[in-house]
């Protein structure tokens, strides 16, 4: 059903409840937010204006940091020879399964196929050994964004598609300590800006050896909890050793003109980070963006705009509030349509201003998050917004931290994990020996998986809760996206 006013007028198309259909409701808010279109590509999505400016937003915050800590961006071919993406064996056995071949160019057969990226980490490694060869030249410190194309069978917007944009690093240094600390360095810059920008709770740790980036000697990943109790990966960094190096022959001559090979990192993030800020913050009103993060922190919403001044005094205001992300609608709509197209974007704060508001030298201001009214003398303005701003930024990240925190469990068993998975869905604690064959039977039986091996350990039980074995770790489980 569509929101109507008092008179009937139908403004913004509502969406489905998330606790009726919680995939509906998140395709609905993509859509009506206006976030993304479906194309006539299957499997790809078009990013909207919009979504795209979230992106953008996402972007900037990330790309200040790698460039504040020395890394360089680049941009490499989207085409990987089949020869350069066999050279690394358990590589190319891992990304086999999505790959999207080039067989033709023009009308004439390839002599040797190509694949559309998947991933980088070849091609950076033909690059590096044609341009390392001493100790001089390191470290590499370099990021790429671009788009890259896996061959998904089933597709969601943000979460899984065919083409997503994102940003890979690549680095090579000349120790494993350092290639080691670089992937460390850098998860905590994806945990800051996700934590910090995007209002997301994290959860920081080691990626088992199953589940760990193909060819990688380990994974660190931070996991965030969705609305639904489900997780989602948002990134992962991962420290390569001497692995690829050796693959690709990238060697240095050191200090003491001894000849050695190059240890590696990369690390990356995608636009699934929109769809994890979908389903972390929003509501049965649409979308709700945490305001470091808004394209757009304040509307402006004129209140009987036909009458003389109320306009001009409008785009006053929005001058006037220049150091914060503005914006005036001055569009024919009703105040009513504005009020819920705005809500539906997620917009942090919205100012009412009409001519008795301007009379009496004041304004309403309105909260996204708890639909909050104050009215705010105009002499006042900018502290006002600057204080509510912050305030709804911690309010989101604390709702979020609660939400991990009510729906995190702990489990001595399998049984015990899989009843509450299927009764109430969220992160489970449970001990681990660290044995493969426990870990597969978690996924066959209560279809759970390892999303990471805390840094923060605890002490929840004292044997595996699969075998009954020596437990190893403290491992979080859970059903992820």
């Amino acid at each position: 059903m569509a929101k109507e006013n008092a008179k009937g007028q139908k403004f913004v198309e509502a969406i489905t409840d998330m606790e009726v259909d919680f995939a509906k409701w998140y395709t609905d808010i993509v859509k009506k937010a206006e976030l993304i279109d479906y194309s006539g590509v299957r499997g790809c999505f078009i990013l909207r204006p919009y979504g795209y400016a979230i992106w953008e937003q996402i972007k900037s915050e990330f790309d200040a940091r790698f460039k504040a800590t020395g890394h360089e961006n680049v941009y490499f071919p989207m085409f990987i020879p089949e020869s350069l993406l066999q050279k690394e064996k358990d590589h190319v056995e891992g990304f086999a399964p999505e790959v999207a071949w080039v067989t033709h160019g023009g009308d004439e057969e390839l002599t040797e196929r190509m694949c559309v990226r998947p991933t980088s980490e070849t091609l950076f490694c033909d690059h590096f050994a044609n341009v390392i060869q001493s100790h001089r030249d390191l470290p590499k410190l370099y990021n790429q964004w671009c788009s890259v194309v896996r061959w998904e069978k089933s597709t969601r917007p943000f979460l899984r598609g065919r083409e997503f944009l994102w940003q890979e690093g690549h680095t090579a240094h000349a120790t494993a300590e350092e290639a080691l600390q670089e992937a460390l360095d850098i998860l905590e810059i994806y945990t800051d800006v996700c934590e910090n920008i995007l209002g997301m709770p994290v959860i920081k740790g080691k990626k088992t050896d199953k589940e760990k980036f193909a060819g990688a000697k380990e994974t660190y990943t931070f996991e965030n909890m969705m609305h639904d109790g489900q997780a989602l990966q948002s990134g992962t960094t991962h420290n390569f050793g001497d692995g690829f190096a050796r693959a690709f022959g990238i060697q240095y001559t050191d200090k003491e003109n001894k000849l050695s090979y190059v240890h590696q990192s990369s690390w990356g993030i995608s636009t699934r980070l929109i769809g994890g800020i979908i389903m972390t913050h929003g509501d049965n009103s649409g979308l709700v963006l945490p305001p470091r993060l808004a394209p757009i922190q304040i509307a402006i919403i004129p209140i009987a705009q036909h009458k003389e001044g109320v306009l001009d005094f409008a785009r006053g205001l929005k001058e006037r509030l220049s150091n914060f992300r503005v914006k005036l609608d001055d569009s024919d709509r009703s105040p009513g349509w504005k009020f819920s197209e705005y809500e539906m974007k997620g917009v942090p704060l919205r100012i009412e201003i009409g001519p008795k508001d301007i009379e009496a030298g004041q304004c309403v201001l309105v909260r996204r998050d708890t639909r909050e009214k104050t009215i705010i003398a105009l002499g006042s303005l900018e502290t006002a917004i600057a204080e509510t701003l912050e305030d709804i930024q911690k309010a989101l990240f604390n709702k979020a931290l609660k939400n991990r925190e009510d729906r995190t469990y702990v489990a001595h068993s399998l049984e015990e994990m899989k009843e509450q998975l299927d009764t109430k869905p969220g992160f489970v604690k449970a001990m681990w020996c660290g044995e493969l064959a426990c870990e597969n039977k978690v996924k066959e039986v209560a279809t759970a998986t390892s999303r990471c091996i805390p840094f923060e350990q605890e002490r929840v039980g004292e044997t595996c809760f699969c075998c009954g074995g020596e437990a190893k770790h403290m491992v979080i489980w859970g059903r992820a996206y």
